[in-house]
């Protein structure tokens, strides 16, 4: 799933190669995807984009007074193309749902946006705002941005798991499942750790990692097209996707917990005292 920073780095390529161009088409391969109706996509035809910006996992083409809202949603991804076809794809087949053609078709650039898998989620709005997204009118403050007194205020009176709290994005925007992972290994905290309840300390540790793993990762996209940004994520992780092998801070064996459509994976000795956590395939449940 992309992130805050594979979607920080689609922002900062699609403002150097597709602002200040228009919108001559664009073509609908899945009608699903499309979440509003009012004001039409065909609307945008003609459109000059004016700016591109995140709102946390959410990516806003502004063009001029409409905005193209996207949420790549777990198996999404944006497809850059220096010229795209000229002929408009064939509705329901294969991952291509939308085509938006920056330039005249069969010579000019644009991307796709695509989506692998059945289980689909990708998600288009045509909005003359992008508070009218009903998730970006409810995202919590950004994580890429937070201060140590707006992550204590996030967490005080929380009962629910700090992993939890980490990916929700009404609570905090921008952190999914792999740099949640990332962040609470950093911070040596675990996942099911009552987020309520940490110390002082612990709420620093936490910011800290939040900075760290957050800003090495955003280092390491931005520059990159598209089609670089899921191998470079995947080369800067340390403990999210890899279970069985050993923790580069201590050795120990990287552990996963499952759950019936995901998992995730944390270090026993640094994470959780070497106590192995409680999963859907285990009967006892352990902090």
């Amino acid at each position: 799933m992309p992130e805050l920073p594979e979607i920080e780095a689609i922002v900062g390529y699609l403002r150097e190669h597709a602002v200040e161009r228009t919108i001559s088409r664009i073509d609908i391969a899945s009608p699903s995807v499309l979440k509003t109706a009012d004001p039409p996509w065909t609307e945008l035809h003609g459109g000059r984009v004016r700016h591109v910006d995140r709102h946390g996992k959410f990516l806003d083409l502004d063009c001029g007074g409409l905005h193209l809202v996207t949420h790549l949603a777990r198996a999404g991804w944006l497809r850059w193309a220096d010229v795209l076809a000229a002929a408009p794809p064939r509705p329901g087949r294969g991952p291509l749902a939308v085509r938006v053609h920056l330039g005249p078709p069969g010579t000019g650039p644009g991307f796709d946006l695509t989506e692998a898998g059945t289980r689909k989620g990708l998600a288009v709005w045509v909005v003359r705002s992008p508070s009218e997204v009903p998730g970006i009118a409810n995202l919590g403050p950004d994580a890429a941005t937070l201060d140590e007194a707006g992550l204590a205020e996030v967490l005080r009176g929380r009962a629910e798991r700090l992993k939890t709290v980490l990916t929700t994005q009404s609570m905090l925007a921008g952190l999914g499942n792999a740099y949640s992972d990332e962040v609470l290994h950093a911070a040596r905290l675990s996942p099911y750790a009552t987020a309520g309840r940490l110390t002082s300390g612990e709420v620093d540790r936490l910011h800290a990692a939040l900075e760290i793993v957050l800003s090495d990762a955003v280092h390491r996209s931005v520059g990159l097209e598209a089609a670089r940004l899921k191998g470079e994520k995947r080369s800067g992780l340390r403990v999210h996707g890899r279970t069985g092998l050993p923790c580069p801070v201590c050795g120990d064996t990287i552990a996963e917990v499952s759950f019936a459509d995901r998992s995730f994976q944390y270090c026993p000795t640094c994470q959780t005292g070497g106590r192995m956590l409680a999963d859907r395939r285990r009967s006892r449940f352990v902090k």
